[in-house]
């Protein structure tokens, strides 16, 4: 078979599962941006991560679903926000009131530096990371570039998260995951490993819960 063929029928296929997809479908009901908010819905849900007051960073944010439900848990009565949110995406996002977004790629040491800034002499509460890389379906290349962020993602974390903070940081199982999970349990006193509903189970994603950073 050609190999136009099969990516038509490939293409096709994933049309087809995404609009007879429930979560697809709740998210448009509910307003979200996408059916990955439910993946954060169910986290939060299960380890109440997001209370009034706190500072959350949203690394890998755009549409921007998990943002607004940060923003919601943070909102009071009067809908105003509780706390400071921040968001990054190396993809533009639709603003959102009462969050600050910044556009940029997050392997880069300006945007690193320019995230910092923002940040200024806040301690973080949570760490919320849902990146992922440009798949280029070599299962090899594609782990090394996940693993990278989830790397960079720890790094941020051990400069900014308060001592009893947490993060949340989505890894592909494969290539690396071990060692990485290895390497948050060394840094953090509890480190669980959750696969919420949304994920889809033909992918090799999970999320990663890590809570209360070990001594610096």
């Amino acid at each position: 078979m050609p190999v136009a063929t099969k990516k038509l029928r490939s293409n096709r296929a994933w049309i087809e599962r995404h609009i007879n997809d429930p979560f697809v479908k709740r998210s448009r009901q509910e307003g979200y941006r996408a059916r990955s908010v439910y993946k954060l819905i169910e986290l939060n849900d299960k380890e109440k991560l997001i209370r009034p007051g706190m500072c959350v960073v949203d690394l890998g944010a755009a549409p921007g679903s998990w943002t607004q439900v940060v923003r919601e848990k943070l909102a009071g009565k009067d809908g105003e926000v509780r706390g400071t949110i921040i968001a990054m995406d190396i993809l533009p996002m639709d603003p959102i009131d009462g969050v600050t977004f910044l556009q940029g790629d997050f392997r880069e040491q300006e945007v690193a530096d320019k995230l910092t800034e923002i940040i200024g002499d806040k301690q973080v509460d949570l760490v919320l990371s849902d990146m992922a890389p440009n798949l280029s379906g070599i299962a090899a290349a594609d782990a090394a570039r996940s693993l990278l962020l989830n790397e960079l993602a720890l790094e941020f974390c051990l400069e900014h998260l308060k001592d009893n903070g947490v993060f949340v940081t989505k890894v592909f199982q494969g290539s690396g995951f071990s060692q990485y999970v290895e390497t948050l349990k060394k840094h953090f006193k509890t480190v669980l490993t959750r696969k919420p509903e949304a994920s889809r189970d033909t992918s090799a994603e999970v999320y990663m819960v890590a809570k209360h950073i070990k001594k610096r």
